[in-house]
């Protein structure tokens, strides 16, 4: 009985019909704002000038992925041309030691 109310007390909370306040009202998902919500949702004058910021920040974010990628992929290079290069000195040297045998 207790496993059952454990489950039915997860399964509630996914209920797909709306969501469930503090105080145990059930609103749904297409509920128009109150009166506080619109206001907070209207788009204030004052914070106009910080709009070009965003889009800033956005393109020097972009740039430093970017920027990031490269020297990534310059440091794996390095690591690839050292392997090879190692790599070929290796079997320089080995196939000169066998010539003086």
């Amino acid at each position: 009985m207790a496993m059952s109310q454990f489950t039915s007390r997860i399964l509630s909370s996914f209920n797909p019909q709306g969501i469930r306040d503090p105080s145990g009202v059930t609103r749904g998902f297409h509920i128009e704002p109150g009166p506080r919500e619109k206001v907070l949702l209207e788009e204030d004058p004052a914070l106009k000038r910080f709009k070009s910021h965003k889009k800033t920040v956005w393109r020097l974010k972009r740039v430093g992925d970017v920027l990031t990628v490269v020297v990534v992929a310059g440091c794996c290079y390095e690591i690839y041309v050292r392997t090879v290069k190692r790599n070929a000195e290796r079997e320089a040297s080995q196939t000169n030691q066998e010539a003086a045998r």
